[in-house]
């Protein structure tokens, strides 16, 4: 599916660049979202998040954004939910066998329900399903596997390191101490550019974010992760005021 449009596409990453708290958005950022969609904006949301854990943050606002989730795995165009990149049966077998190698408790995403066994009390327990939309199902259920994230393991950079090893994306989060594995080279730009968007605006705040802020037009780090010194023109501070304010900016220089 190709997107044609003649708006300016500008894209948001969620977790630490629109939502400091794990389930909402402020009203502020919702408030210059709204006038950079009035603006002529076409919005774009590009998540870790599978696009199920994304509705209940965007709580039925800008129903006509397309969604990117899964760090690319997963598109949803128009409200129709597919999945674009999904593990092979047999290289999901080899990364099985190191998560057991190294006792791992993981998350793993299907195209919509989700198996997972990693501690309870886990903070990532709070950002699945939040909305009630999925069940939790044994992973042998799972349809496809199109994101795996480790929790917790015996030697979490061992781990990642084996990932890279089988060809996969791996993204070390040292902060949360978690590892995200997305199949081949899935990452949200390859996901972008596969809709037929390659000139757009992007926000983010990660290294998952990277490439998405590298080739975007104007590019905003929001907080100061270090593995995106010297990519994104502008940084502005992880707080909601200070975001908004950068939406707003941007809706205000449409067409100058």
């Amino acid at each position: 599916m190709v997107i044609t449009s003649s708006a300016r596409t500008t894209v948001f990453d969620i977790d630490g660049t629109l939502c400091f708290d794990g389930r909402t958005i402020d009203g502020r950022i919702l408030a210059a979202l709204d006038a950079c969609e009035r603006a002529g904006h076409q919005l774009v949301f590009a998540s870790a998040r599978p696009v199920r854990d994304l509705l209940p943050v965007l709580d039925g606002a800008f129903p006509t954004a397309t969604l990117i989730g899964g760090n690319g795995s997963l598109v949803s165009v128009d409200g129709r939910v597919r999945a674009r990149a999904a593990f092979e049966p047999g290289e999901f077998g080899r990364l099985l066998a190191e998560a057991e190698r190294f006792r791992a408790g993981y998350l793993a995403d299907g195209p919509w329900d989700y198996a997972y066994t990693g501690p309870a009390d886990h903070p990532i327990r709070g950002r699945v399903d939040q909305g009630g939309l999925a069940r939790r199902v044994e992973l042998a259920e799972l349809p496809a596997v199109v994101k795996f994230l480790v929790v917790d393991a015996t030697d979490l950079a061992a781990l990642a390191e084996a990932g890279r090893a089988l060809g996969m994306t791996v993204n070390h989060h040292l902060d949360e101490a978690i590892v995200d594995f997305a199949p081949g080279t899935t990452n949200k730009w390859e996901a972008l550019t596969s809709l037929g968007i390659d000139a757009y605006d992007a926000f983010g705040n990660d290294v998952n974010d990277l490439d998405l802020l590298r080739n975007a037009r104007h590019s905003v780090r929001v907080g100061t992760h270090p593995g995106l010194d010297g990519v994104a023109r502008v940084t502005v501070p992880a707080d909601p005021e200070a975001v908004a304010a950068e939406i707003s900016r941007l809706a205000a220089a449409v067409g100058r």
